[in-house]
Order: structure tokens, then sequence, then C-alpha cells
């Protein structure tokens, strides 16, 4: 009897994308079987990787731009169209956590390359943008997006108070009137997996400051920097508390705030995108994974999202990964049946992600063993 396997795992990061881990898992499969259907999808949850799954899914375009990295550099950075009226873009693509360098400067890190992002999908056409918002390098609130988008912020003087966390404290009031127009005449839809709200002890500094390269000793500063952001914003006072708007250094805040967007869970618009339930449903084995899985998985992460889907219709779980927590209680209990550590035996990092590929297929071998073994 032929078994249906759907494979829907998220990238390694650094060391192999979503659709390379899918390819590695089913040749190991294969290897051992090959009684077997196998139904590949490309997966992201909103942050590195989030265009070329949806796009590879779905059958779109991509398009490049050269845009502006978190410091001030130049980046050639891409996003996708979806059709002719739909993009796709990601913030990590402009203004990631990959820009990051040791000395590199978290005060003067900007958005600003993603606003330059979605107006060129406006450009392109585009009047339904979807924004993922992980693994992103700044903690600006959203500022040099908004700038990039047309809004003027201004001294006591009148005059710009330029980019970066910092120069909030020069903020004295905010000028929408040059915003573009089409702006607000698009519809955008956040891809995000970050629940938390723009400040205090859970929001944007304090949980991500310290991964982008604040200082704990300039934590309060910064923050108060994003409330004293909010009180001058319309309704800020309201948004910066909304779930999400701590995402992405606060752009999730400005995006709310100056566009009107929808925040949604990443990894539930991406099955709803790539109609990734009716293959599940159809399955017999699901397999999915990601880099790194520990307690921090079950928060909106793609294997906790999918796997969740699978119990919906009693289909069994194995997860693949780079690297794992030693107690996984937690994710056994949401849902995922067995996590496949690719690491088995003595190897620096360096030659595990030189050598990722045959790792893989070495897994996806003890995958279809497994599931034999309980069928």
């Amino acid at each position: 009897m032929m078994i249906n396997i759907v494979i829907a795992s998220d990238s390694f990061k650094g060391s192999a994308s979503s659709s390379l881990v899918a390819d590695s898992i089913a040749k190991g499969i294969m290897n051992v079987s090959e009684e077997v259907n196998i139904d590949k999808y490309s997966i992201a949850d909103g942050g590195e990787g989030t265009v070329e799954a949806v796009i590879e899914m779905v059958g779109g375009t991509y398009h490049y731009e050269m845009v502006t990295d978190p410091y001030g550099g130049k980046v050639k950075a891409r996003y996708g169209m979806i059709d002719h009226h739909t993009a796709i873009v990601e913030m990590a693509e402009a203004n990631g956590l990959q820009f990051k360098q040791m000395n590199s400067n978290p005060s003067i890190s900007s958005s600003y390359g993603t606003g330059e992002l979605m107006l060129a999908a406006i450009n392109k056409g585009a009047n339904h943008i979807y924004l993922g918002l992980g693994g992103s390098a700044t903690i600006d609130g959203g500022i040099g997006m908004i700038q990039a988008l047309g809004v003027k912020l201004l001294d006591k003087q009148g005059l710009p108070i330029g980019s970066g966390i910092e120069a909030l404290r020069h903020l004295d009031r905010i000028d929408t009137r040059s915003i573009d127009p089409r702006v607000n005449q698009c519809q955008w839809t956040v891809l995000s997996d970050v629940t938390n709200p723009l400040t205090g002890p859970s929001g944007s500094i304090a949980v991500f400051g310290s991964q982008k390269g604040v200082e704990e000793a300039k934590s309060i500063f910064y923050d108060s920097l994003l409330s004293r952001f909010a009180e001058k914003v319309n309704n800020g006072l309201y948004f910066k508390e909304v779930p999400g708007a701590g995402a992405a250094g606060g752009l999730g805040f400005a995006l709310l705030a100056f566009c009107g967007a929808h925040l949604k869970s990443g990894i539930q618009e991406m099955i709803r995108l790539i109609g990734l339930e009716k293959a599940i449903e159809q399955a017999d084995l699901v397999v999915t994974g990601e880099g790194k899985m520990d307690g921090q998985s079950v928060h909106g992460k793609a294997p906790i999202g999918i796997a969740k889907l699978a119990k919906k219709y009693q289909v069994p779980v194995v997860a693949v990964v780079g690297g794992r927590e030693s107690n996984l209680s937690v994710i056994y209990e949401s849902g995922i049946d067995l996590v496949i550590d690719i690491i088995t035996r003595p190897i620096l990092l360096k030659e595990a992600m030189e050598n990722v590929e045959e790792l893989l297929i070495e897994a996806g071998e003890s995958v279809y063993r497994a599931y034999r073994l309980g069928n």
C-alpha cells in the first residue's frame, strides 16, 4: 500500500533552506522504501526564508531592489509577487540579524530598508502586502520604515530628528501629511510569531534587545524612548499594548499605528496560503522540523503549528532538527511524536553545516524506519 507523507519543515538557519531540508529528507525516506508518495512544502513563520517559501509554493515571481541595511549601508534585497496585486515582503531581507557584526551599534539600527521594500512592492502594483517580521536586527520602533513611507518626525525646531532609536529623544511632533497616499489604500497582513507588546518587562527591548546588541544598562532608557514615541502617535498608547506590537524591534507597533495593519500568526497564515491542510488531512505521516528545537518552539514556531494541524486529523508527526534541548516534554505535549536530531556523532558545528544535506538524508532514513516500527 502506498504511504502518503507530507514534509513541511522550516529552514535550518545558515545552512539549509526549507526546500533543501525537504528534498534531503525525502531522499532518505526513498532510500528505505519507494512505496511512498511524498508531498514537499516550503515553510516559514514570518522570519528568514518567508518570501522564498511562499513564492516557491504558489508559483509567484521574485523582484529585487537596492535598499538600506540596518546600519546605513546598501544591500540587494528581494520581495515576491504572489500575483499581480499581492506581494510578500520579508523584513530579514533588508534589516535582518545577518547584517549584525561584533561592533554593530543597535542605537543606529533602522528599519528604513523595510519601508523601501514595501514601497517597491506598491510600485509593482501590489495592494495587499504580507509582511514577515522575524529575524530583525532593529530596535527603532519602526521609525525608519515610516520615514521611508514619507512620515516626518520633527524636533522642536521643525527639523528631522534623524534615524535610530536615540533620535527619538528629540521627537516633538509627527507629520503624516506627506505619507505616500497608496499606503492607506493597501491591505497589510503582518506575519509574526511574536506576541510581545511594544514596551515594558515583556516588551521589545526587554525581551529581544540583547540579541541585537543592546547593553543591559541602556535597556530602560531605550524602552522609555519607545514609550515616548507611542505617546506622540495618534492612539499610540492603545497600539503599544497590542500583542505583537513589539515584533521586529517595534515595527509591529508602527505598522498598526501608521498602516492599519492586521497582525496574524505567521505559521497559520502560511498554512492557509499554501493549502497545507488538505495535504495533511490525507497524509499517513507528517515530517516537520527546524534548526533548533527548544522550549521557545511552542510559541508560534512552524513545527508546532504544523503538528497541531496534523493532530486534528490524528496523523503522526516526526520533527527533524539540527539541535535540541535535552528535555522536550513541552514539545511532545504540543503534538510532536518524535524528535530526530541530525547530529548522531561528535562533530564540529562547521562540519555539520558543511554536511547538512548528507545528515538530513540519514535523518530521513531514520524517520521512515521509526514510522515502520509502529505500522
